[in-house]
């Protein structure tokens, strides 16, 4: 229920809903997406890679837009074990921190997208803190039995540095 300023509640029943009821769905909506972007950073930091693929249970990542497609939770798991190294903490060292988000929902259809930048530090006794790795994150949602869940994760790499302590791979430098 949304009740103005003059006490009338708009309400499903009496026809009044009127945009601020859409705007705070769009608000909790907004605000659960960016949950999932933040988990995401939260559990590769942990070396949950189980706990990333989980959010990838009705979802895939690529890399770029044309790169392959890794789809669903064990996949998604996978990938992480095979690409991220861990260290005697269970963790990679790492934080990943997200910013620049922007998200756009549509509830009518119970679909969303983000747009976000990640900056990756690590820090190891023999390697000082230092940014690794940044680039972005395009993201699409779908509302799902009321949860909203990722669908696709396109991760774009802008600048690279010394990711040797961190991936199990080398990635392409770009031109």
């Amino acid at each position: 229920f949304v009740r103005d300023p003059l006490g009338a509640v708009d309400t499903p029943q009496n026809g009044r809903l009127s945009s601020r009821a859409t705007m705070a769905e769009t608000g909790d909506s907004r605000h659960r997406i960016e949950e999932l972007l933040y988990a995401y950073a939260e559990r590769i930091d942990a070396g949950d890679f189980a706990g990333v693929g989980a959010l990838f249970a009705d979802g895939e990542i690529r890399v770029a837009e044309d790169g392959p497609s890794i789809r669903g939770a064990e996949a998604v798991r996978q990938l992480s074990a095979a690409t991220v190294r861990l260290y005697g903490d269970g963790t990679p060292r790492t934080k990943h921190v997200t910013s620049n988000v922007m998200v756009e929902v549509d509830e009518a259809v119970g679909t969303a997208t983000a747009r976000s930048y990640f900056t990756v530090l690590q820090q190891l006794e023999d390697f000082p803190l230092q940014v690794i790795v940044a680039g972005r994150y395009h993201d699409t949602f779908a509302r799902v039995d009321g949860v909203w869940r990722f669908k696709v994760r396109r991760m774009y790499v802008d600048l690279q540095g010394d990711l040797g302590r961190h991936l199990l791979i080398e990635l392409p430098r770009s031109a």
